[in-house]
């Protein structure tokens, strides 16, 4: 496949603390390639950041088979982790991307857009970190998404944290011993506290959010500590969901790695208003390059 002077390529991306998804589409919006590359969350270091999109982006237009279009061809949707804080948007803002043209968003909206497919609707975003948001008459609304330790409640990361916190308090006696331990030591290669510490004082929310699964896999086994751990994060996911509702009646969707691990711990009521997000946030990224490209192109 080749670019021709009628065909134009877009470029969805989706970054954050774990990892950066990107899709090239069609003007038809038909997916032709994806790539996956390290993290993207400016907070944890534009350099990383803008190596992970470009990275990204090259794996999709190989994984596209379009050898004869480069990056300086894409017209670049970007929604970041972080991007509503101001000095980040402006960094961001500042970078002398390749693309053709690149216009940059929070990755709350793009999930929101890809999941009500460019239209009105709210998103409960749990991933590596987690967020409440809603998009309505362009009138935006957040719920949390302050950020790792100080915040994202009930996502991977949190998960991850508060189980390195239970397993150090049972080796020290304090509590019982949870069947977290093992699992937990084992894949972080020690064997008691003081080694435990070394190996995890300040890691980013990507490597807390790699051991979520440990939480979840106890709970499979009934312990008591992880099940405490699931629900407290569970009701926190669900009050957001409940001030999201308060606010306005609207499609919502639950999205990000953990969302069908924590969907069945839900309240019901909540469980019950959550609909299935129709697109990924990758396209979400791309429904919102084209109508910013559209709304400029008015302008002109």
């Amino acid at each position: 496949m080749t670019q021709n002077d009628e065909q134009q390529f877009f470029l969805g991306v989706d970054g954050g603390g774990s990892k950066c998804k990107a899709i090239v589409m069609s003007m038809n919006n038909k997916i032709l390639g994806s790539g996956i590359s390290g993290p993207a969350n400016p907070s944890n270091g534009l350099e990383l950041t803008v190596s992970s999109i470009v990275e990204s982006a090259g794996l999709a237009l190989k994984d596209a088979g379009l050898e004869n279009v480069k990056l300086s061809d894409l017209v670049a949707g970007v929604g970041l982790a972080g991007m509503n804080l101001p000095s980040l948007f402006t960094q961001m803002s500042d970078w002398q991307h390749p693309f053709k043209d690149m216009y940059l968003s929070t990755d709350l909206l793009i999930a929101c857009l890809g999941a009500h497919q460019g239209k009105d609707g709210a998103v409960i975003i749990i991933g590596t970190g987690s967020c409440g948001f809603s998009h309505v008459n362009n009138q935006q609304f957040i719920v949390g998404g302050h950020g790792f330790p100080q915040g994202d409640k009930g996502a991977g990361a949190w998960f991850g944290l508060e189980a390195v916190k239970h397993v150090l308090l049972s080796l020290d006696g304090i509590i019982g011993t949870s069947s977290m331990n093992i699992p937990l030591l084992k894949c972080l290669k020690v064997s008691n506290s003081v080694e435990l510490i070394e190996v995890t004082a300040g890691k980013p929310a990507s490597f807390y959010a790699q051991l979520a699964n440990i939480v979840f896999t106890a709970t499979d086994n009934g312990d008591e500590i992880a099940m405490k751990l699931v629900k407290d994060g569970a009701k926190y996911i669900s009050d957001v969901a409940r001030l999201l509702v308060q606010r306005n009646t609207m499609p919502m969707s639950l999205v990000g790695g953990i969302a069908p691990l924590l969907f069945s711990w839900l309240d019901a009521d909540i469980q019950e208003q959550l609909s299935k997000p129709l697109a990924s946030p990758e396209e979400g990224a791309v429904f919102f390059a084209k109508q910013q490209s559209t709304l400029l192109s008015q302008q002109c």
